[in-house]
């Protein structure tokens, strides 16, 4: 008989579960199992028929559901938790039914009377994240109910759920006596968040509003594609255009940690924007910047600005919630809280410090397994020990098995997968699979500082030296005050002894020892240029401080992993050799 070919259509699904099932029946098992088949027969059954739905599937406590229409779904779901709060009210608190229900409209695919695909499993991962007696639904739900429910539903910004390749905004809803502080007032998430307010046009021209609005659609779009931080949605802040709301209170009812605002002032064809990034908790300004520019192709220079801008904001960031993870106390740290801990110790890209950070981000992927970051973070830590640590194979699997798993779960982390790429094209020699890794990164990021300056580094290694110069000076300019930036110095001193620059590749060298100064190859860079300058004295002392900063350095060791072209490699060896760095 030929195979039933699978049917394809666009529905809405829903999908729901009843929150703390197994305790609900560790207490009673027949006593919970009767009161749900009663809530099924009376009330949610005859609800998901009046509303269209079919029940697509069932498990002991979930319920997967089809309709043809959005707004029924989202009808249905909040008449079943409006009266599945009023049935609750008798209750006793630990015996209630509760539900979670997750919504999402998508392409399905059927198979002998089951649905499958992308869509299924987004509105099961946002019923997974929804509250007890909540809502949650998909950016796609939200835009064809919106006007016609009669509930208020909040932004939550992007969220990653898990195994979904992209971030997908989520709106909730929610019912019973917490839903008015719900709605209102959302709570602030561990993670870091951020509300992007209309930039006030300072022209007194109303013809001008469009471009400061556009400008701030590009900011929102570009700090959405960073991984790990909430932005909050264009038509939430946009309640406040023309608006002097207290920065204080706009966080509060956002529920975020830091406000981005700004102004544009345009002079005939000249235009002037200014940004300033607030940490709402401290009423701190973190950063802030001023950019003057010709007025000639507007998308160009919004696209400019935003590059600018967003790439300014992720360090002042990053910085922020580092400072805030050392003043907590260590008992209360989550798998976020680890990693920023562990990164002042990762990025020193010494065996010593990466003992320090090794336990730290082995404790947060115990918390949450498939953390690409801490994957990405832990790789680069056993990258560092095997190359500066006596190049054991152990470390070398180790740090490409946990690349590969920071490429599987970060699929949507530019910063991650610049590391696992970099780790990969080191300790994996996969240089091929590496650049591949690194597009799909500046494709989520085109302004990461961790993905220009680790790309600028293989590029350079690989003989591409015109474009990993291209790269490092762009991170330098987005970043002028990232610490991180070190990065692009180093990949700017291969790059320049490749092509010869002998006296800009010493002056990058020294750039990042005075940034890094236990990080031995920078030394070893620098002790190249000298050689080649003619200052070999002053080069063979420079070499001396390379072996006590890493006593066990070689020149064969280093080519294990450093030897991405030999025509880049070759030369900076023989130069090592006339300091005298040992060979072997």
């Amino acid at each position: 008989m030929p195979k039933q070919r699978s049917k394809r259509r666009l529905a809405a699904i829903l999908a729901g579960d009843v929150v703390g099932y197994s305790r609900l029946m560790g207490i009673d098992e027949e006593g919970t199992l009767a009161c749900l088949n009663m809530h099924r027969r009376e009330f949610l059954d005859p609800k998901i028929a009046e509303h269209n739905g079919r029940v697509v599937k069932r498990t002991g406590d979930g319920v997967l559901i089809e309709f043809a229409s959005a707004v029924d779904a989202m009808r249905c779901a909040i008449e079943i938790q409006r009266g599945m709060s009023e049935r609750n009210e008798s209750e006793e608190p630990d015996r209630r039914i509760d539900l979670r229900i997750g919504i999402h409209v998508g392409d399905i695919l059927f198979e002998e009377g089951d649905m499958f695909g992308d869509g299924v499993n987004i509105a099961a991962r946002l019923e997974g994240i929804a509250e007890p007696g909540g809502i949650c639904i998909s950016d796609d739900t939200f835009r064809q109910v919106r006007s016609k429910i009669d509930v208020d539903l909040t932004d939550d910004g992007d969220q990653s759920l898990k195994n979904i390749e992209r971030p997908v905004r989520v709106y909730r809803a929610q019912f019973g006596e917490t839903a008015a502080r719900k709605v209102t007032t959302p709570s602030p998430s561990r993670r870091p968040s951020i509300a992007v307010l209309p930039f006030q046009n300072m022209s007194g021209d109303p013809e001008q509003e469009y471009f400061g609005d556009g400008m701030v659609d590009e900011i929102i779009t570009g700090l959405s594609r960073i991984k790990g931080l909430l932005v909050v949605s264009r038509n939430s802040t946009f309640i406040y255009k023309n608006k002097p709301v207290p920065i204080k209170e706009v966080a509060s009812k956002l529920g975020v940690q830091y406000v981005l605002e700004g102004g544009v002032r345009k002079s005939g064809n000249h235009v002037r924007i200014t940004a300033q990034l607030i940490d709402a908790q401290t009423d701190a300004h973190l950063w802030a910047g001023k950019y003057d520019r010709l007025l000639e192709n507007v998308f160009a220079l919004q696209d400019e600005i935003t590059m600018y801008v967003v790439g300014a904001i992720e360090p002042s960031v990053r910085k922020t919630e580092i400072e805030r993870v050392k003043r907590q106390r260590p008992n209360s740290f989550d798998s976020y809280d680890l990693l920023l801990r562990s990164q002042q110790f990762v990025f020193a890209g010494m065996p010593k410090e990466a003992a320090k950070a090794i336990p730290l981000l082995e404790e947060a992927l115990k918390l949450e397994p498939d953390y690409s970051a801490a994957h990405a973070y832990l790789a680069w830590c056993f990258h560092s020990r095997y190359g500066r640590g006596g190049l054991r194979e152990e470390d070398r699997l180790a740090a490409v098995q946990h690349a590969r798993a920071a490429i599987a779960f970060g699929s949507d982390d530019a910063t991650a997968l610049a590391i696992a790429a970099l780790v990969l094209a080191y300790d994996g020699h996969e240089t091929n699979t590496a650049l591949k890794v690194f597009d799909r990164a500046l494709e989520l990021s085109n302004c990461n500082i961790f993905v220009l300056c680790w790309n600028a580094a293989i590029l350079a290694w690989t003989g591409k030296v015109e474009l990993a110069i291209e790269r490092a000076e762009l991170a330098l300019r987005l970043g002028p005050f990232d610490p991180m930036r070190w990065r692009a110095n180093y990949a700017l001193a291969v790059a320049y002894f490749h092509s010869q620059r002998y006296a800009d590749a010493a002056e990058a060298a020294r750039t990042v020892i005075d940034v890094n100064p236990v990080y031995s190859l920078p030394r070893a860079f620098l002790v190249a240029a000298l050689v080649k300058l003619g200052r070999v004295e002053e080069a063979k002392a420079m070499a001396t401080t390379v072996l006590e900063c890493h006593p066990s350095f070689t020149i064969h060791g280093t080519a294990l992993y450093a030897e991405l072209e030999p025509a880049v490699f070759r030369p900076m060896a023989d130069a090592w050799c006339e300091a005298g760095l040992p060979v072997c």
